[in-house]
């Protein structure tokens, strides 16, 4: 029997490959359930192709009628998180599916890995640093520092999606 993972993909540039962190979680045993926020799918995820790869439904929003339902999860990896995403769910906003189904399974001490995507100067704000902690305290696994995620100067995260580390974030959860 597969463990069940959710994957909750946020709008930053690493969205784009987020066929390969599925295909290691297969590899490794993972069913894997994909949860995306609105900026996800604005600019960087195709639905019906990540449904394809997953073999489920995507998660944007509450489940309607007709929703496959989600089995609990074994984890939850965050991946790529915001500064948004980090920041909103370390204060505790619930404001969208996404923050709300983080919310709950901080709450329930589901294991999660979060794995942040911001550059430098994001990374530096005294609220991010804040938000990283606070999440770590909740028991949150934040891949973010040295041999984890390293933030990228500004205006150069495409030069950084190939070397985002999926596989760390797979390792951490299990």
């Amino acid at each position: 029997m597969s463990r069940v993972l959710h994957l909750i993909v946020c709008g930053a540039g690493p969205a784009e490959r987020v066929a390969d962190m599925i295909d290691l979680a297969r590899q490794d045993g993972w069913d894997t359930y994909c949860i995306v926020t609105a900026a996800a799918v604005e600019h960087f995820v195709d639905l019906d192709e990540l449904r394809k790869i997953s073999g489920h439904q995507v998660r944007t929003t509450y489940r309607v009628e007709g929703d496959e339902s989600v089995p609990p999860a074994d984890a939850v990896i965050v991946a790529p998180a915001t500064y948004n995403t980090i920041n909103k769910w370390a204060a505790g906003a619930a404001d969208n599916y996404a923050l709300s189904q983080l919310a709950e399974l901080t709450g329930a001490g589901v294991r999660i890995v979060a794995v942040p995507f911001v550059n430098q100067a994001l990374a530096a704000n005294a609220v991010f640093l804040r938000s990283v902690e606070s999440l770590r305290e909740a028991g949150v696994r934040v891949l973010f520092g040295p041999g984890e995620f390293e933030p990228h100067p500004p205006r150069t995260g495409g030069s950084a999606l190939a070397s985002f580390p999926w596989s760390l974030a797979l390792l951490a959860a299990a």
